[in-house]
């Protein structure tokens, strides 16, 4: 095990119900196996229902509520994709509002497939350059920023580093980026 993330505290942002799985899991993995805390944020306690693409998954235990955290409580943001996930994350203010809170505090996010909804939401992609699901491109660009189709997208263009990438495939790159740029952070 790494000790590239000892001390870090990585904020994992889900709606209830509509994650994407693996793009939850296997960053997890990443930032635990760097040496990383990863906690389970959702916008109600109790478990998070996953899915692999629209069948049912595993559940997973929610560490504490947007209510009950703050963006100084952690060293970086994961947000996992999924088609429900982001889009209910985005009709829940208070999940946005903590979005928000990081690209104000210029701490790093790392969002993958549909999470970009939730930026675009939280208004953040302005000038920005990312990557996501490629249903999203047109929502990206129309919310100021610019879409690339790439595997993974690190951007240094704003108040954050903000890495993004389109798919479960890309997901070794993407867990490999995201650890590097929170280690930094």
């Amino acid at each position: 095990m790494s000790t590239q993330l000892q001390g870090k505290t990585i904020a994992f942002l889900v709606a209830p119900d509509g994650i994407e799985q693996v793009e939850l899991t296997e960053p997890w993995k990443a930032i635990e196996q760097a040496g990383g805390t990863p906690r389970l944020v959702s916008t109600k306690s109790g478990e998070v229902q996953g899915r692999n693409h629209l069948e049912k998954a595993d559940t997973f235990p929610v560490d504490a509520t947007v209510d009950e955290v703050s963006v100084d409580d952690f060293d970086g943001l994961a947000l996992p994709g999924g088609v429900a996930n982001p889009d209910f994350l985005r009709m829940n203010g208070k999940a946005v509002a903590f979005v928000r809170a990081f690209f104000d505090a210029a701490k790093p996010v790392a969002a993958i497939c549909h999470a970009p909804w939730t930026l675009v939401e939280a208004d953040v992609v302005r000038g920005r350059t990312l990557t996501s699901w490629p249903s999203l491109r047109t929502d990206i660009r129309n919310a100021g920023g610019t879409w690339v189709d790439e595997e993974v997208k690190v951007c240094t263009a704003g108040p954050n580093t903000l890495v993004t990438s389109r798919k479960p495939d890309d997901l070794k790159a993407f867990c490999q980026e995201a650890v590097e740029v929170f280690a930094s952070a």
